[in-house]
């Protein structure tokens, strides 16, 4: 039988990277709807404001748990092969 080493800080350091480029992911398709919207102006001014200060703390905390996990921005972007990158 094989045995496989798992070192623990290498399984946390994957899985902050795996769930903060899920949110990444997120947090880019809020963005660029709260865009749309804002284009197609079906908002009011508070719900712009309030729309803009909700992402600015998003990007924030990202910052923040980058910053934790020892990842830079582009560890964010896995590659899916032919398709490309994600982000």
């Amino acid at each position: 039988m094989t045995r496989i080493d798992i070192d623990p800080d290498e399984v946390e350091h994957g899985l902050g990277k795996l769930v903060l480029t899920v949110i990444e992911l997120l947090r880019q398709l809020m963005e660029r709807q709260a865009m749309r919207r804002v284009e197609g102006e079906s908002l009011t001014d508070e719900e712009m404001e309030s729309l803009g200060l909700a992402l600015m703390r998003l990007e924030e905390k990202m910052e923040e748990m980058k910053t934790i996990f020892g990842l830079e921005h582009e560890e964010l972007n896995i590659d899916l092969g032919p398709i490309g990158k994600l982000l």
